[in-house]
């Protein structure tokens, strides 16, 4: 076996969390398995996995070898494709993750159009509103709102965005419209969860300064999209991106509160909502990330 088939199993047993499961996959045995991963730390003179009879985790050494054997295994795929198709030639999967609400409405249908000029690639979209490790889940591309640092990934700009108070018309006509941030502790807020924590402190700038105000959870959802469903079906008021609302607001569906004073809901004071691509720092990205993201960005502007 070369050091590539150790890799490649390597990343199979992590990705389904125990050797068992990826032997069944392999058609390898749980003995040839145990045998394979421990002539691995043999070889490098390391502990690669903490092994149970039920679970399986990274030792720091594994976490890196985990990571450095996706990168050799991507840049050997994309060798591959070049070598076989033409460094003109797009094929292969491209793995994208996106917000919930966002990628419904503008991921899916520009990989629909990507996939349209260049058939020979295939697009997997997961959608999450929570941060999801690109590396670790084998990710090539994640569109994310705000700065969210992180030295193993390549950034580029997407949009500006801004975070807007919005409200259906017909819930403001039976509930009557806030006309100051401490006027929301009086009406149906909806609020997005993550980790199991509400995001219900909203952050104001009023002349006197910014302040917080913590509104009482309607109703609660961690996904964004059944937030902005929620709103549009007018059960209350909720914070949302602009360009999830966009279209909604266009159209007269949502319409938005308390302009002049809405700074938007941030984690920390650095926070920031805009949007962003970011995917795996590695030397050969593949072709077809590459022509996506330039895809999306002119997608994208042309929808200002």
């Amino acid at each position: 076996m070369t050091k590539a088939d150790d890799m490649a199993l390597f990343v199979r047993v992590v990705k389904e969390g125990g050797l068992a499961v990826a032997g069944r996959q392999l058609g390898i045995s749980a003995a040839s398995m145990t045998a394979r991963i421990k002539g691995l730390e043999e070889r490098y003179g390391t502990r690669l996995l903490h092994r149970t009879t039920r679970s399986i985790t990274l030792t720091s050494a594994g976490q890196h070898f985990y990571e450095a054997s996706l990168r050799v295994l991507a840049e050997m795929e994309t060798l591959e494709i070049r070598l076989q198709q033409g460094k003109t030639s797009f094929c292969g999967v491209l793995r994208v993750t996106a917000p919930s609400d966002f990628g419904r409405q503008y991921v899916a249908p520009a990989l629909a159009e990507f996939v349209e000029e260049h058939k020979e690639v295939q697009p997997y979209l997961n959608l999450a509103d929570g941060i999801v490790n690109l590396v670790n889940q084998g990710f090539d591309l994640g569109v994310r709102f705000g700065n969210l640092p992180d030295s193993n990934l390549v950034v580029r700009q997407l949009i500006e965005n801004h975070r807007v108070l919005c409200a259906a018309p017909k819930y403001l006509r039976r509930n009557g419209t806030p006309k100051t941030p401490e006027e929301l502790k009086q009406h149906r807020c909806l609020v997005m969860e993550r980790l199991g924590e509400p995001l219900n402190e909203w952050r104001f700038t009023q002349p006197e300064g910014s302040h917080l105000i913590k509104v009482h959870p309607a109703q609660m959802s961690n996904d964004g999209g059944v937030i902005r469903e929620w709103a549009l079906a007018g059960a209350g008021i909720a914070l949302k991106s602009w360009w999830d609302i966009k279209n909604d607001i266009e159209r007269g569906a949502l319409v938005t509160l308390l302009d002049s004073c809405v700074k938007g809901f941030q984690v920390t004071d650095q926070d920031e909502v805009g949007l962003q691509m970011v995917y795996p720092s590695r030397q050969y990205t593949p072709l077809q990330v590459t022509a996506f993201i330039e895809f999306f960005k002119t997608y994208m502007a042309a929808l200002k």
